[in-house]
């Protein structure tokens, strides 16, 4: 059997000793699958050209309804992680959701068998997906499908740093399957294949798009005011409010061409795109929430905003006003402070830069602490999400108060939006960014979010400008 569908042709993505690992594999998973009564992955990654565009890969390829994901910062080298189809899926919900998912991932690599993975970072066996920023997650129909945890073991995945292109094929083997469905099926995915290009947006859609907010403008404000006299009555010390708004167009909003848009509009963001039955979350967020690369932890505390200037000068001064502001810097503080206190009891060392830099994205700057640790034992990448998920950048501090505190006051159902977004490889490395700037697409509807941090010096009328801000990264490419 093996010599015959070694012989078959393969298609062009896989070489001919990447096609009879992956069957090797196929074979050893069915038997132990059947030994075992458990579904055993086989993966096998190979290397492609460099020119390949991993992101345009599955835009292109991907079938109706079935989920996928895509995660990439193209000013860090064109770093990039892009998945295709469901080999496995690991979901839960709850206050554990963190630890169930990562349990059962852990249990899942432990029983595959697959290539080491010496390629970029996210090449070789991984999930990608996201958690939810409430643990019971988003309740509303508009995002019904996405869980409040959410990782997807995908069919086909592809990862890029600099001109280092991998693909790795995923199969799940259960007891009743056989080694020739199995790889046939692989066979079939492969030919779908398209390298393509990311669409255009359709630049003069006939009719008319309608923006509106899910709540008046003045219930921000109003929300705004009575956090501050919470904060100033000393109940905390600062809180993270959002609003949604709702962009009607004239026809579906395209995922790959916003997608593409994102990603020449905001490169030095991690443009993100997760994909469930017909909806997607899409966005361009500048905030990292924790990278790991083995016992080394990168994160970075960002609070306190501004605009832009088309103006250099001005885009200058207005970034100085930024960096001495005694607003700004105290939120920054407090979302600074709390991340090293998390990750203290886990780490070696925890250092934070000494003062704030400002990082500047197309449309508004921000104030940011990079922060580094060496941890001292296995923290795994999800752990590390449940630990420093919500940083007080998006829920507030104390954070018990606060989020019991952000359903009242805003009176949205954040599902996805301020949770967190990435992908984990079998040594339990990964990286997630907060999901920020973003939208969820549903059809002809885009669900768009922007949250503002409330100190005690805040102004209501200036944190819904902030917000505004804060909009414009989505409105202007989904309202035409």
């Amino acid at each position: 059997m093996t010599e015959v569908l070694a012989e078959t042709p393969g298609p062009a993505w896989l070489d001919g000793k990447a096609s009879v690992r992956l069957e090797r594999r196929l074979e050893a998973a069915v038997r132990r699958a059947r030994a075992t009564g458990s579904p055993i992955l086989a993966s096998v990654t190979t290397a492609l050209d460099g020119r390949v565009d991993p992101t345009a890969v599955v835009c292109s390829s991907r079938r109706a309804g079935e989920a996928w994901a895509c995660l990439e910062q193209p000013d860090r080298d064109g770093a990039a992680v892009a998945a295709l189809g469901c080999a496995h899926t690991l979901e839960a919900r709850g206050a554990s959701r963190f630890r169930e998912v990562a349990a059962r991932w852990r249990s899942l690599t432990a029983s595959a068998i697959a290539d080491p993975s010496d390629g970029p970072p996210g090449s070789g066996l991984a999930a990608l997906g996201g958690f939810a920023f409430a643990p019971e997650g988003g309740g509303s129909p508009p995002w019904s499908g996405f869980a409040p945890a959410s990782l997807v073991v995908p069919e086909l995945s592809l990862a890029r740093r600099g001109d280092d292109v991998r693909l790795t094929v995923n199969v799940r083997a259960d007891p009743d399957d056989t080694v020739e469905d199995l790889f046939g099926r692989v066979q079939r995915r492969l030919r779908e294949l398209r390298r393509g290009s990311m669409p255009l947006l359709d630049p003069a859609p006939a009719g008319a798009y309608d923006v509106v907010s899910s709540m008046p403008p003045s219930h921000y404000e109003h929300a705004v005011a009575r956090a501050v006299e919470r904060i100033r009555d000393g109940e905390l010390e600062k809180i993270v409010l959002a609003r949604e708004v709702q962009v009607h167009a004239p026809i579906a909003h395209d995922p790959a061409a916003v997608l593409g848009v994102l990603r020449e509009a905001f490169p030095t963001c991690y443009v993100y795109a997760v994909g469930r039955g017909e909806s997607t979350f899409i966005g361009a967020s500048p905030e990292l929430l924790v990278r790991r690369e083995g016992q080394r932890v990168s994160t970075v505390a960002l609070a306190g905003s501004t605009r832009r200037s088309a103006d250099p000068a001005v885009d200058r001064h207005l970034g100085e006003q930024l960096l001495s502001s005694d607003k700004d810097r105290h939120e920054n503080a407090i979302v600074a402070r709390r991340i090293v206190r998390t990750l203290g009891p886990h780490s070696v060392w925890v250092t934070t830069a000494p003062e704030p830099v400002i990082v500047r994205v197309a449309n508004i700057q921000h104030l940011a602490a990079p922060i580094r640790a060496q941890l001292t034992g296995p923290v795994g990448v999800v752990e590390l999400v449940r630990l420093m998920h919500p940083t007080p950048a998006v829920g507030g501090e104390p954070s018990a108060v606060a989020l019991e505190a952000i359903p009242a006051l805003e009176g949205l159902d954040r599902g996805w939006y301020a949770g967190a977004i990435g992908w984990i490889d079998a040594a339990d490395d990964g990286e997630f960014c907060v999901a920020l700037r973003c939208a969820l697409l549903r059809g002809a509807v885009a669900h768009c979010y922007a949250g503002c941090g409330i100190v005690r010096d805040s102004d209501p009328g200036a944190e819904l400008a902030e917000s505004e801000i804060k909009l414009e990264a989505m409105l202007p490419v989904l309202a035409g």
